[in-house]
């Protein structure tokens, strides 16, 4: 048996806490069904960041497009803050309550790992940037990790059915096992590229065996100009100094007439050692730092009941504009309706937060991948901080 809800299950209100059930429950047995605003907001993100990318939208919408709801939400892709509203829904409780528990799990993790390859996307600067994670994850949510790293700033993801969710090609380079099998690095990297296609990148793993600098050396020479990069996955438990390594290679590449030939590398990567290392290294591949990324912890909230501003304690009663400066980036939240058109910069200011459904009517289409990580790269220049 394989332990994960489908999406019928989901629609049907059997993946929520189940004390939203009894509270519909009660609602239904006393009669009482009204009408109520609640706001998906973050009070802080994990290890201090100091933004996060807003991911999940496409699987909320999804879940909502049928609920005769108005719904608000912030365009995918967005750079967030603490404290600020990211989707409102408003309608009889009872449509939709029961789904609380399942569009909190849409956003809080889509966009925690959106935002962990955000980060890694920044610290790569314009480097190439790869997701390897989908084998650290339950295999039914792996394409939906393999989408959220993408649309934060991954340039490529391993995985066949993720890369076709964004509609990219999946991106790899030759496991351990294939030289393992085949005997030796040299034979197996000939291997590949007598029978992949040419499109394919030749990229040789040159840490299963021998000395890196040494394997460097003879896959280079094997291949000459065809081979694309060579791949350091190096263990930890014999990997000493990295940078020492990734520069002797560098070095021997170099002085034999292999200027051409890059340094990808991967294993245990994080936002921080990218840092570290893209000084040395060409192309980078990250695992479990991107697939097992601490979430985004949204809550959902009441902030009306039956039109009146009324909140739980610790929060903020009534519905919200969330304005941006489109020059400064400046966000400020003010209540709905309030007026506040210029920036202390200058800059104009826009609502972030834009009707998406009426009544269960689409009122405008939802980007595609490629446009979303078009957005979050976009955004990624306005900020500096990790």
């Amino acid at each position: 048996m394989i332990h994960t809800a489908n999406s019928q299950q989901i629609r049907d209100g059997l993946v929520t806490d189940v004390y939203f059930e009894r509270t519909r429950e009660i609602l239904e047995a006393k009669g009482i069904d009204r009408v109520v605003t609640a706001e998906f907001l973050a009070k802080d993100f994990p290890k201090g960041y100091p933004w996060a990318v807003l991911a999940g939208m496409e699987e909320c919408v999804a879940l909502l497009k049928d609920l005769p709801v108005d719904v608000r939400v912030m365009r995918e892709g967005t750079l967030i803050h603490p404290f600020q509203p990211v989707l409102e829904i408003r309608g009889k409780y009872l449509d939709f309550g029961r789904y609380e528990t399942a569009l909190l799990g849409f956003l809080c993790q889509a966009s925690g790992v959106a935002t962990m390859a955000a980060r890694c996307r920044k610290a790569a600067g314009d480097l190439p940037l790869t997701s390897f994670g989908a084998r650290r994850m339950h295999p039914a949510i792996a394409p939906m990790v393999e989408r959220n790293a993408y649309i934060g700033g991954c340039d490529g993801v391993a995985l066949g059915l993720g890369a076709k969710l964004v509609g990219v090609e999946p991106s790899g380079t030759m496991p351990h096992a294939l030289i393992l099998i085949m005997g030796d690095t040299v034979t197996a990297t000939r291997a590949f590229h007598d029978i992949i296609a040419p499109h394919v990148k030749r990229v040789s793993l040159i840490d299963t065996y021998n000395d890196e600098k040494i394997e460097a050396l003879n896959v280079a020479k094997a291949l000459g100009k065809d081979l694309y990069a060579v791949r350091l996955d190096t263990p930890k438990s014999r990997r000493g100094d990295f940078r020492k390594i990734m520069e002797e290679v560098r070095w021997e590449l170099d002085l034999r007439g292999f200027e051409h030939v890059k340094l990808f590398i991967s294993g245990g990567l994080d936002e921080y050692r990218i840092q570290e290392y893209r000084d040395c290294a060409d192309a980078f591949g990250v695992g479990t730092a991107i697939s097992a990324a601490p979430v985004i912890d949204f809550s959902m909230d009441i902030v009306e009941v039956e039109n009146k501003p009324l909140a739980k304690k610790g929060k903020r009663s009534g519905r919200k504009s969330v304005m941006r400066c489109e020059d400064c980036m400046e966000t400020v939240v003010v209540p709905r309706g309030k007026s506040l058109n210029v920036c202390s910069c200058g800059g104009k200011m826009q609502e972030l937060l834009t009707p998406l459904f009426s009544q269960g009517k689409l009122k405008m289409p939802l980007p595609p991948p490629r446009e979303i990580r078009d957005h979050v790269i976009n955004q990624l220049a306005g900020v500096e901080d990790l």
